[in-house]
């Protein structure tokens, strides 16, 4: 599980539109990277027009926003255009990523256990360490918490 004050665990992964996104091709760069369960659901569909609504403004304080689920390239792209999302959307189909930043727990839901993806944000300094976590993530106000933890970089 990745935790604050440690390296952010690199990684690969496909991105809506086209191409891939590694983290170690970031450095030097604020990274906010972001868990999120499912595309077009309630929750996640607020979260992602939240952290878009404030693009321009963490782009101002140097960050770069990454969402993170298992939905494939063409659900994010489906997403992103359905909702005019401007953030970076990026496939985790087989959980791997999801698992290293220890997101990928046991959940449950009218009394059935089921593996999901835990809603967490996770904030990445220049350095590449991870500098502050957000886990069991609720959605109202939280990209303001977040821009907030950016600009105090």
């Amino acid at each position: 599980m990745a935790d604050i004050g440690e390296k952010a665990p690199d990684f690969t992964l496909p991105r809506d539109g086209e191409g891939q996104v590694s983290l170690s091709d970031l450095k030097g760069k604020k990274i906010v990277l972001y868990f999120y369960p499912k595309d077009d659901t309630s929750g996640c569909t607020k979260e992602a027009i939240a952290f878009t609504d404030h693009i321009a403004a963490f782009e101002d304080a140097g960050a770069t926003i990454l969402g993170v689920s298992k939905d494939s390239v063409k659900k994010h792209d489906k997403f992103r255009d359905k909702h005019e999302l401007k953030v970076t959307l990026l496939s985790d189909e087989e959980s791997d990523v999801c698992e290293r930043y220890g997101v990928w727990v046991e959940k449950q839901m009218y009394g059935k256990k089921y593996m999901g993806i835990e809603r967490a944000t996770f904030l990445i300094d220049g350095d590449g360490k991870i500098a502050q976590v957000w886990r069991k993530v609720k959605v109202p106000g939280h990209a303001e918490a977040v821009l907030e933890a950016v600009k105090a970089l």
